[in-house]
């Protein structure tokens, strides 16, 4: 990690500062561990996503583990690093759904805060009990349109 500056948001901008790994990271937070389907949801190629991943795991916010002996395949996890990037993939996801999407598009993924059983809304609280968002207190799920692309886009994947 370059450390050329003090400035931390220079600092973090250096690991997360680009779109492939912003993606990356979704993937992850959604749970999609395997190289291929984070390649078939990212669309990025298998260059690209190689030199993230391994970036992400240099920079301490991913581990590898293994899930196959022969041949020897791994899968992807966030590490405490990683998923203290969570806050910022909410800010992010309630940046888009506020100015990046027309009012006719439906949000792409509804969100349950587990504690109070309600929709949390799209700030850094929820907006019925007011509790922090916490990843671990929010249950995901993703919209139909949402679910259709990603089946598109694995399925063209695995098509070729």
């Amino acid at each position: 990690m370059e450390q050329g500056t003090l400035c931390p948001v220079a600092r973090a901008q250096d690991i997360v500062g680009d779109r492939w790994t912003v993606l990356v990271l979704r993937e992850l937070f959604l749970g999609t561990r395997r190289f291929e389907e984070i390649q078939a949801h990212t669309q990025a190629t298998p260059q690209m996503l190689a030199t993230r991943l391994k970036k992400l795991e240099a920079d301490g916010m991913v581990e590898r583990r293994p899930y196959n002996d022969k041949p020897l395949r791994h899968e992807y996890h966030l590490t405490d690093m990683g998923q203290a990037f969570y806050p910022v993939f909410l800010a992010l996801r309630a940046w888009g759904e506020a100015w990046c999407k027309s009012e006719e598009e439906e949000v792409a993924i509804h969100y349950t805060h587990i504690p109070c059983g309600e929709d949390p809304g799209l700030g850094p609280s929820c907006q019925v009990c007011g509790a922090e968002m916490r990843r671990e207190d929010l249950s995901a799920r993703l919209s139909g349109s949402f679910v259709a692309e990603r089946h598109a886009r694995l399925h063209a994947f695995k098509s070729g």
